[in-house]
């Protein structure tokens, strides 16, 4: 990530306020509920991301639909569309879905990792969150996490104990309608009898090229002693066989016995601390949602140890419809304006959020709207204030959302953190991640005069996260749903691609393939090779210290529905940077 050289201090921000390829996007229906503003056009200096007017583009008639699937991965939200078609509830075709996504694209995702999701109850009109994110084993040991990447042979320390699994269990268990042993045979046969290897998977093997050549228990994605190309078919028959055990003897499969043992090995392979005792104490954790009221608009998201809900209303809270139109969908100031917000928030999170086990965090305190009215103030539109930078650095995931022709809608988080988690891959055929990386080191503590912090390493922590999986609510029924992959650009990309439908009335489609910015937690502002040039000028003349020249990985999968005259209307998204796609019916 870039440094910048404007970068030492958030004092200015905080002083007065601060406590310490494979898309398949049918033709999209329009969302009646979400109306632009009532202003004009932006012109053309907002580049490619200038939005038509309403009086510019009619939108079509709705077509009455039943259900729909947006994800990272076509061969898991076809097999998330089978479970629907069956029958099946939002929370089958998630638990298929997820189950799908650790098989065809384990870089991001898996059952050695963990997630979070926010479902909407169509009958309740309720908003339930669980919390299945890995948690440190409780021998766990503050210098194992000294060393940021850990030397390789000690890879497994950053291994926390999975929680992807007991959350299935959980979500199919309050939601699901299926037996579970239907919602994993389309995971299972896509394992045993192939599925396809798509563009981004073949390109983040290449990236690891020298660990995946050297890594027997992934020899099926190689062949002649050469990674495979993308298009090839895969199978992986020890997950295949690993997903039967589990579909047919339950969670306790997983969490004890010859799996358990497994993993076990596999991790303290790497030096993991972890214990069979560890493993079968795991909890999913059920928490209230983050929340606000934003232009008639009730927004849900994800609470701590995420900060990726806290960035979002901290956003919504410090600026209304109004103000973002005046400063122009699309233009430099208004990119500098969410860059400004968004660092603001970032601090927040990385001074204040961690497992609510050990901390408490009041966010509706953090985003009072008095506290980001004075916060606002201190933005100043023609120069950048000086920015602190964190040294933590977060990657990987994947984010699928579901919706049932009942009206019920799941959006959820899957993660085993970097590229391939901690590149240890069990007999059973999948990853374990190295979620514990996202804890803050002592030596990072110690640059902040901060002892025992929120996000420190303690036995049976969850760390903070930047993921953000959120569902919008109008008049009681869901307009939108999201959540993205990414790393730290989860949340700002979240929270832009919500602002875009919301504020400016863009298409669910239109918002997730916009061009967007990043405000590393290192400092300076990435944004995205699609930016026109006089944009990137209006930020550096801002005194933004803008790259441009990163390829953005990261990913925003969206959903906008609602209803209109009796007739239900569905517009999923997936996000073309990492071959998304959205299908409905």
């Amino acid at each position: 990530m870039l440094s910048s050289a404007l970068a030492l201090s958030a004092a200015a921000l905080l002083a007065a306020t601060s406590p310490l390829a494979c898309s398949s996007t049918p033709p999209a229906d329009t969302p009646r509920d979400v109306p632009p503003p009532a202003t004009a056009t932006p012109t053309a200096s907002a580049g490619p991301t200038a939005a038509p007017s309403a009086a510019e583009v009619a939108p079509p008639a709705p077509k009455a639909r039943k259900y729909a699937v947006a994800g990272e991965n076509a061969t898991a939200v076809k097999i998330a569309m089978d479970v629907l078609a069956k029958g099946g509830s939002a929370a089958d075709g998630a638990i298929a879905g997820l189950l799908a996504v650790g098989v065809a694209q384990p870089v991001s995702s898996g059952i050695g990792g963990g997630g979070f999701a926010v479902v909407y109850d169509a009958k309740t009109k309720k908003i339930s969150i669980l919390d299945f994110r890995e948690t440190a084993p409780a021998a766990i040991k503050a210098a194992d996490y000294a060393t940021r990447p850990p030397k390789e042979e000690k890879r497994g320390v950053m291994t926390g104990v999975p929680g992807e699994v007991a959350g299935l269990f959980e979500i199919h268990a309050r939601w699901g309608k299926l037996a579970f042993v239907e919602n994993a045979r389309g995971a299972v046969e896509a394992a045993e009898k192939g599925f396809p290897l798509t563009a981004h998977l073949a390109r983040t093997l290449k990236w690891n090229e020298a660990w995946v050549m050297k890594t027997p228990r992934f020899g099926f994605y190689t062949a002649n002693n050469a990674l495979r190309p993308a298009g090839d078919t895969i199978v992986n028959a020890p997950l295949a066989a690993t997903l039967r055990r589990i579909a047919a003897e339950g969670k306790a499969a997983f969490y004890e016995g010859a799996i358990a043992k497994d993993i076990l090995e596999t991790a303290h392979s790497g030096g993991s601390r972890m214990t069979a005792e560890d493993l079968k104490g795991y909890k999913v954790v059920e928490r209230e949602p983050v929340h606000t009221s934003w232009e008639g608009y009730d927004v849900y998201s994800m609470p701590p140890p995420s900060g990726g809900g806290l960035l979002m209303m901290e956003t919504l809270n410090m600026h209304t419809r109004a103000d973002l139109a005046e400063a122009g969908f699309g233009t430099g100031k208004y990119y500098h304006l969410l860059a400004e917000t968004f660092r603001g928030a970032i601090a927040d999170r990385m001074r204040t959020i961690g497992d609510p086990a050990f901390v408490k965090v009041d966010v509706a305190k953090l985003a009072d709207p008095a506290r980001m009215k004075a916060r606002r103030a201190r933005i100043k539109l023609d120069s950048t204030l000086p920015a602190e930078k964190f040294p933590l650095q977060e990657t990987g995931t994947s984010h699928l959302i579901v919706t049932d022709a009942e009206g019920n809608v799941v959006s959820v988080t899957s993660t085993v953190n970097n590229m391939f988690g901690a590149k240890l891959v069990t007999a059973g055929g999948f990853v374990l991640n190295d979620q514990l990386n996202d804890l803050t080191s002592e030596s990072t503590e110690k640059l902040y005069g901060v002892k025992r912090g929120p996000n420190s390493p303690k036995a049976g922590a969850r760390p903070g996260s930047s993921m953000t999986p959120t569902i919008v609510l109008k008049g009681g029924a869901p307009v939108l749903a999201l959540g993205g992959s990414g790393g730290s650009r989860i949340a700002t990309g979240c929270t832009q691609v919500l602002l875009s439908v919301l504020g400016f009335g863009r298409s669910a489609k239109d918002a997730v393939a916009d061009p967007r910015i990043e405000t590393p937690f290192l400092g300076g502002l990435l944004v995205d090779t699609a930016f026109k040039g006089e944009i990137v000028d209006d930020l550096k003349a801002r005194g933004e210290a803008v790259d441009s020249s990163k390829p953005n990985f990261s990913a925003v999968q969206a959903m906008s529905f609602g209803e209109k005259d009796g007739v239900r209307y569905i517009e999923p998204a997936g996000d073309p940077r990492k071959g998304g796609a959205g299908l409905v019916e």
